[in-house]
């Protein structure tokens, strides 16, 4: 007789006697496939597992699916085997990279004899992968030596994994195998191909784009959103990587390795430096034709406010005088904030910053009129005045920073021709390797993590439970307006997750396994793993990253 074992499931929130050795899949029946969507994965004691997880041990379950963002990306890496597994059926000598989230979907790079792939080509790729999803073929996880999965990839000319797996140190390694093809993921895949249902390619620029289902709505495809200025930048910066010789993440291990950080880190700094020079260029003759405000948004945690004192700098070679104001200041006081669904104050809202004292104050400015500028204090949540006055010189220009600097309700009684807009975000061109892209989002939590810990006083388990709603408000309040831009600058260094590592790891180490964090905050632990860590003192006192590490030049 088989012995039993104590499951708690989380979605029911009941404990189920299940049978010892029983897959998560067999416990998802057991307790009555709770989800109203089908189940991808689930977060087993707060670490996510795929279906195949068999419990040996009473735990606690949550399964996921779609609406969740773990579930999400199970989805997504099955979608991503499914398409490379089709490539390679269909075109073998095809070279596959998938690159960015872009557009409400994955912008790939496919290209088969140094040429794009035909409208007929691309037919046979996506028929393929209908195939091999109506077939329900299982995905076989596979751990093994890390030489021994070397090897394998290295047989098969996948040289971007075995520059990964080789350099990150770990003893073993897991791969997928489907229908006798394998590939390397990071993260859980789900069951069998039968799972994915909802896909489409499409072409897109000179690639292809993976599109994928709604979040909210899964039957559905993600509705297009163009998203060409945003592409661009990706591309341009995948050009500079694969001048540099650094595609991956494999690659900068070795160069890091090979005692070449500050190297890389030099040229990084430089290329920044030179899209912000070109940026205040730019500005300076937009001046001549009328403009006096700079406009630079972007989500938490983007770098606005380095990126604003660096171009101020620049500004001044080009013979203007710049006039920093922050969005930040112009808050209502905390009891005016307007709130969220759940209640809570929505520091993310359009509302949250006094737009008519705004306006006001700049009007006034731009009239020659001397201003009392306001500051916020958010300590006791209220605006106070510091006796910092005001009043534009010649040549001066106006640069304003905030998250909703975009957004045309702030600045509408002004004439566009007065404007110059800049959206500034943390575009994380690097990946893995060629099929395991790195999420934007992620860098610039671990940001948002160092920086919160360093000098909010919070922990990283309070800014991982505030992220959902941070992101639910750049979603409302900030992306529908990035495309509005003049310039686009991409705030991510190309060695930027190498240095955060020392910092980051010891503040994701405190929070506890209990905690819904810890599975975020495990996930991350785990993904920091395949960079090999480029010490502190090696990083430039004026570098963007120090807005968020401390020991920098600016003041914030």
């Amino acid at each position: 007789m088989l012995e039993n074992i104590s499951i708690y499931c989380k979605n029911t929130s009941r404990f189920y006697e299940v049978p010892i050795g029983s897959s998560l899949l067999d416990i998802y029946k057991i307790v009555g496939e709770p989800l109203n969507h089908t189940v991808l994965s689930a977060q087993v004691n707060n670490r996510t597992e795929d279906l195949t997880f068999c419990c040996w041990q009473p735990k606690d379950i949550e399964f996921v699916d779609y609406t969740s963002p773990a579930g999400m990306r199970t989805y997504i890496r099955s979608l991503c085997h499914i398409f490379s597994k089709a490539v390679y059926d269909v075109l073998p000598d095809a070279i596959l990279r998938l690159e960015h989230s872009v557009s409400k979907g994955y912008y790939c790079f496919l290209n088969v004899y140094n040429r794009k792939v035909n409208a007929a080509e691309m037919e046979n790729i996506k028929k393929r992968m209908q195939e091999i999803i109506d077939a329900d073929l299982p995905f076989h996880r596979k751990i093994v030596h890390t030489v021994d999965a070397a090897e394998m990839f290295r047989q098969r000319g996948m040289m971007d994994k075995v520059r990964l797996i080789e350099t990150t140190g770990m003893l073993y390694t897991t791969y997928y195998e489907l229908d006798g093809y394998i590939n390397y993921f990071y993260g859980c895949l789900t069951p069998s191909t039968g799972y994915i249902r909802v896909f489409d390619l499409m072409p897109y620029s000179d690639g292809v784009l993976l599109r994928v289902p709604q979040r909210e709505n899964p039957e559905n495809i993600a509705p297009f959103v163009h998203q060409e200025k945003m592409l661009a930048v990706y591309k341009e910066h995948l050009g500079l990587l694969e001048a540099l010789g650094l595609d991956n993440v494999g690659d900068l291990n070795l160069a890091i390795q090979r005692g070449m950080a500050s190297e890389v880190i030099m040229v990084s700094e430089a290329i920044q430096e030179k899209q912000i020079a070109h940026i205040a260029e730019e500005i300076a003759e937009r001046y001549k034709q009328g403009t006096r405000i700079v406009l630079i948004a972007g989500p938490s945690s983007s770098g606005k406010t380095t990126t604003c004192k660096r171009l101020e700098i620049q500004l001044v070679t080009n013979k203007l005088r710049p006039v920093g104001i922050s969005l930040d200041d112009y808050f209502v006081n905390r009891e005016d904030t307007p709130k969220d669904a759940d209640g809570e104050y929505d520091f993310e809202s359009l509302y949250a910053v006094d737009i008519p004292y705004f306006n006001n104050d700049l009007k006034r400015l731009l009239a020659g009129e001397e201003i009392e500028l306001p500051s916020f204090d958010f300590a006791t949540g209220r605006r106070v005045f510091r006796g910092k006055k005001l009043k534009l010189q010649p040549n001066a220009i106006v640069v304003i920073e905030g998250i909703h600097a975009l957004n045309p309700e702030l600045t509408s009684y002004l004439d566009d021709n007065l404007k110059y807009r800049i959206y500034v975000s943390a575009l994380t061109t690097i990946s893995l390797d060629d099929h395991n892209w790195i999420p934007t989002t992620d860098n610039r939590l671990l940001r948002r993590i160092i920086r919160d810990a360093q000098f909010r006083g919070y922990s990283a388990e309070q800014t991982i439970q505030r992220w959902p709603s941070v992101r639910r408000g750049e979603n409302k309040w900030i992306f529908p307006f990035q495309e509005r831009c003049d310039a686009m600058f991409n705030s991510a260094m190309l060695y930027e997750l190498a240095a955060l590592r020392p910092y980051v790891e010891p503040i994701l180490r405190e929070v506890p396994e209990s905690s819904p964090a810890f599975v975020e905050a495990y996930r991350l632990l785990r993904f920091l793993q395949y960079f090999t860590s480029i010490p502190k003192e090696e990083l430039p006192q004026t570098s963007l990253l120090r807005e968020f590490l401390g020991g920098g030049k600016f003041k914030y």
